[in-house]
């Protein structure tokens, strides 16, 4: 029996009927250095201009099993959100603005409306991150994924200046920690959340403050850039607060002789939050959620108020003489 492409669950037809329903939307994220348009084999973007020794940097995430409670509840406006969020706030931590992203999208059976909706949050993303869409890939397999299961990866590059990105550690004790909060979990720890849902047998459509459970899991990662923008000049160093939570990413900006010290009592945690203690163990639970961080700066005293005041943030504690840990008092 001879077969075609379609006989084994690829349709090429849906694949070509997307990639013409989301040119406009794509489009939208374009700025005056993007070259060209959708649907090459590859996007193409021109150096900005205004930088002295510019650097490229590049991060890649994807959004992890949060995807699975955006399918479940066929909610998926905003997961493209969240893949854009966490490749460019780890951008900005090294001090890079975000010029363009790209996208990989999955699944067993491609259905052009869903993957629209997925692509189209993954646009609002972009415009909110201020950075261009300039390419993506979809791809249909049966097989590997069962029909309305789907995964996601991105990609983004961003610039900042050589002397910059090379410059040494100069935190020093006495510089202040401040946090900018989160929008809720954002996107790490739902392996954890749906264990919890599944133990504990918790409803996720049940009432939660003026909306549902579900609404509130799935609000997208905060994207933090055009904070970043207005204080990056004020500031030492960025901590993005994903996987390991605040004990695991802090130290990633420490250098060996310094501590980070929390005012646990100072963090503002988030209904959520509160909610998920019920739980997990005490001592997971800054090891695996933000739990109100979702990004952590560090100034010195001088620029505090300027930094308070043009990020909307708060003092959560402060750096001191230590081995680069954290430490909560």
């Amino acid at each position: 029996m001879k077969l075609d492409y379609k006989d084994s669950g690829v349709n090429i037809q849906e694949g070509n009927e997307l990639v013409e329903n989301l040119k406009e939307v794509v489009k939208k994220t374009f700025n005056n250095q993007v070259i060209g348009g959708i649907g090459s084999f590859s996007g193409a973007y021109a150096m900005p201009s205004g930088y002295k020794e510019p650097v490229m940097l590049a991060a890649t995430d994807g959004v992890g099993t949060k995807l699975k409670l955006a399918i479940q509840a066929n909610k998926l406006n905003t997961i493209g959100i969240d893949l854009v969020a966490m490749c460019v706030n780890d951008l900005i931590c090294n001090f890079a603005e975000p010029l363009f992203f790209l996208d990989y999208y999955a699944t067993g059976k491609l259905d052009k409306n869903r993957a629209l909706e997925v692509i189209k949050g993954i646009a609002s993303g972009c415009m909110e991150a201020e950075c261009a869409l300039i390419g993506g890939e979809s791809a249909e397999m049966p097989g590997i994924y069962s029909d309305n299961d789907f995964d996601l990866a991105g990609f983004a590059v961003g610039v900042a200046e050589r002397e910059i990105v090379e410059r040494e550690n100069n935190l020093k004790s006495g510089d202040v920690v401040i946090a900018l909060s989160s929008s809720g979990i954002h996107s790490n720890g739902y392996s954890l959340v749906r264990k919890i849902i599944e133990t504990n047998n918790i409803d996720i459509y049940s009432k939660f403050g003026d909306s549902t459970l579900i609404d509130s899991l799935l609000t997208p990662t905060k994207i933090y850039v055009k904070t970043f923008k207005k204080i990056s000049k004020n500031i030492k160093a960025l901590a993005h607060i994903t996987g390991g939570g605040l004990i695991e990413n802090i130290p990633r900006i420490l250098p060996k002789n310094l501590d980070c010290y929390i005012f646990e009592k100072d963090i503002q945690k988030l209904p959520i939050f509160e909610f998920l203690e019920q739980y997990i163990k005490d001592n997971d639970k800054y090891r695996t959620f933000n739990m109100g961080v979702g990004m952590v700066l560090v100034c010195s005293k001088e620029n505090v108020d300027s930094v308070l005041k043009d990020s909307g943030g708060y003092i959560l504690g402060e750096i001191k003489e230590g081995s680069s840990r954290v430490a909560f008092v």
